[in-house]
C-alpha cells in the first residue's frame, strides 16, 4: 500500500504525519509542487523487456513527453537476485538534486522516496500504479531497500538520463530505511 510520512528534521525517529489515502497523498506533495498520480496497470510479467513495458504504457508516455517535454524514456528494473543490487541501493541512498524533474511510474513492485524540504523530509512509500514526478532542485534520494522488487517508467529531459548532484549532507543516513517504512526485515 502507498504511504506517505513525514518526518520533522529534529525528530527523525517519529513521523509526524503518516496516510495511505492516495487523494491526501496527492494533496499533501502537491502542496511541496510534487506531481503524484496512480494510473492503471497493464499485467505484465516481471521478466518484461523495456520495450514491452514502454509499448504497454506508450500513450501515457507519450502524454507525458508532449505535456512536459520529455525527451526520452527507459524502464529501470531490479530484483532480488541481481547480484549489483547493493552497489545499486548505495547508488540513489545519497540526498541528491537534478536540473530537471524526477518521473518515475511504478510497473512493478514498490520502492521509497524521500523529499527533503526545509525542516521537513516526506518519504513516499511507491507501489505498483505510482506515478511520481519531484520537481527539478528538490533535495531527494530514493531507497529501494536490500531486496529491491520493482519496475519503474523513468523519464528525462535530458538525454543523457539520470545525472545527479550530490549535496553532501547525511540526513538520508538519520532517517528510517525502506525496511522501516515497510516493515520488512533487513
Amino acid at each position: 500500500m502507498t504511504t506517505l510520512s513525514i518526518y520533522r528534521e529534529g525528530d527523525p525517529a517519529r513521523p509526524e504525519t503518516v496516510t495511505d489515502d492516495p487523494s491526501r497523498i496527492a494533496e499533501l506533495l502537491r502542496e511541496q509542487g510534487v506531481r503524484f498520480e496512480q494510473w492503471p496497470t497493464r499485467d505484465l510479467p516481471a521478466d518484461a523487456s523495456q520495450e514491452e513495458v514502454l509499448k504497454a504504457y506508450g500513450s501515457e508516455v507519450e502524454g507525458l513527453k508532449a505535456e512536459c517535454g520529455f525527451q526520452t524514456a527507459d524502464v529501470i528494473s531490479l530484483s532480488a537476485d541481481n547480484p549489483q543490487k547493493e552497489a545499486f541501493r548505495k547508488k540513489f541512498l545519497d540526498e541528491h538534486t537534478h536540473s530537471e524533474d524526477e518521473v518515475r511510474f511504478f510497473v512493478r513492485g514498490q520502492g521509497a522516496f524521500y523529499l527533503h524540504f526545509g525542516e521537513c523530509v516526506y518519504a513516499v512509500l511507491c507501489q505498483k500504479n505510482d506515478l511520481i514526478s519531484v520537481p527539478n532542485g528538490t533535495r531527494h534520494w530514493f531507497d529501494m531497500g536490500p531486496e529491491p522488487e520493482f519496475t519503474a517508467i523513468r523519464l528525462f529531459t535530458n538525454p543523457e538520463g539520470w545525472v545527479a548532484d550530490f549535496s553532501g549532507e547525511d540526513i538520508a543516513s538519520r532517517l528510517p530505511r525502506y525496511e522501516q517504512l515497510t516493515g520488512a526485515a533487513g
